[in-house]
């Protein structure tokens, strides 16, 4: 009789169209999403001046969204191990352009926060759910770099709503940027119909037939007769009560930690996401070269996903983050001395590489520390969990800009939150990871 051992399967398998197929699905939902989630801090500046904001009402404004994305993540994360990972993430592709759009025809700072704040559900729902699928279905060799490589799309999404910003604000208001976040809702169809099911959805609802298919695609070199034993290791741990598991087996405070390390990497992430533009034009830069700022933070993000998830699958994944982490806060740090615009774009897109870019990675780990079945609720909580870091950023930021303190005091305390998130990495219990 035929045994197969469907997890070494899939760690073992070469990388093929398969793969790629899975990798470009979701490397374009994180362009869509990376985009959705700039969009705020391309157009803010615009949008104080229209709607005759202050700079802490602006950093609220800013922050709905990421209330409904802290909610969207632990929720979504949770549902799609019930209605499938394919559902979850078209629902979530839905809301989020749909609701980002609307947010372009408000004209006041409290409807414009309530289309944010459910555009946010969506926007934080798909996350956990693509680190799952792109954790799942990776071979284990390259399952970082191929994680990191896709949620390069997120870099990718901010530096298009940069550049739309910068050459159509002017002309048409902020408006645009916001509408053109609902094109994507056209892509649904083709998400439910081309998008692989998640593997450890099709076991749970014994959906043999499919599962068989999938796993000759995964190694097409593979024969599955009627009477092959599958063997199903990871998923066969699955527990009814999924939020439970992440304590178990020794896993608590590696799951704390990970909860503190991703509030403060989205700390990070959001304060300059939603900042560093306005940032950058008091400190007497127009517009333009304020979002030129923008651009060279995400294409240093996108580096750091490269370079990052290369690192990580060829040394310790959890020291090469930590490392990302401490270098962030450095490089944060030189953001408080004079220096020439050359070099001081060259430390911004530093800065996006070890603050954006170590974030993906710790999606990446994250995804790998916890088991099939528990992955999406395990990654949706940690990013539940860190975007309190993500909701409080710009209001903190805010207060601060509005205090009219010096600018050197908003990179220090963005310096910090990366200094703390490498300490709180330590003390994760690595030999726990899928125990």
């Amino acid at each position: 009789m035929q045994y197969i051992d469907v997890q070494k399967t899939i760690d073992n398998a070469k990388f093929n169209p398969f793969h790629l197929k899975v990798l470009l699905w979701c490397f374009l939902i994180i362009i869509i999403d990376g985009y959705d989630i700039a969009v705020s801090g391309a157009a803010i500046p615009s949008i104080m001046e229209e709607m005759g904001v202050t700079a802490s009402t602006a950093g609220f404004m800013a922050s709905s969204a990421l209330f409904g994305m802290m909610f969207g993540a632990i929720f979504f994360g949770t549902l799609s191990e019930k209605i499938g990972r394919k559902w979850a993430i078209s629902i979530c592709v839905f809301i989020f352009s749909f609701f980002t759009a609307a947010a372009g025809l408000c004209k006041d700072p409290v409807s414009f926060s309530i289309m944010r704040f459910i555009a946010g559900l969506g926007i934080g729902g798909v996350m956990p759910n693509i680190v799952a699928q792109m954790t799942e279905y990776s071979p284990k060799k390259i399952r970082s770099f191929m994680t990191t490589m896709m949620f390069s799309g997120y870099a990718i999404g901010g530096i298009l709503a940069a550049l739309i910003g910068k050459q159509f604000i002017l002309s048409f208001g902020w408006q645009i940027v916001f509408f053109a976040a609902g094109v994507p809702l056209l892509l649904i169809p083709f998400i439910l119909k081309y998008m692989p099911e998640s593997f450890a959805y099709l076991v749970k609802k014994q959906k043999f037939d499919e599962i068989h298919t999938t796993l000759v695609k995964i190694q097409p070199d593979l024969i599955i007769h009627p009477e092959t034993q599958l063997h199903f290791n990871e998923v066969n741990q699955s527990s009814a009560a999924p939020i439970k598991e992440l304590f178990s087996h020794g896993r608590m405070l590696s799951t704390f930690m990970f909860w503190i390390a991703f509030f403060t990497g989205l700390f990070m992430v959001y304060a300059l996401s939603t900042w560093l533009t306005k940032l950058m034009a008091m400190s007497g830069y127009s517009l333009g070269s304020a979002l030129s700022f923008v651009v060279a933070l995400n294409l240093g993000a996108v580096m750091g996903c490269a370079v990052g998830g290369w690192l990580a699958d060829r040394f310790h994944i959890k020291w090469v983050l930590i490392s990302m982490y401490f270098l962030g806060s450095i490089f944060l740090y030189l953001m408080t001395i004079k220096m020439d615009s050359t070099l001081l774009y060259l430390v911004v897109a530093a800065i996006g590489a070890c603050s954006t870019g170590a974030q993906i990675v710790a999606y990446a780990y994250s995804g790998q520390f916890y088991p099939m079945s528990i992955r999406s609720t395990g990654v949706g909580m940690a990013t539940g969990v860190g975007r309190l870091g993500a909701i409080v950023a710009p209001l903190i930021i805010g207060v601060i800009v509005s205090l009219n303190l010096p600018l050197e005091q908003n990179f220090l305390v963005i310096a910090s939150a990366g200094l703390i998130g490498a300490i709180a990495l330590a003390f994760i219990q690595h030999d726990r990871a899928a125990a």
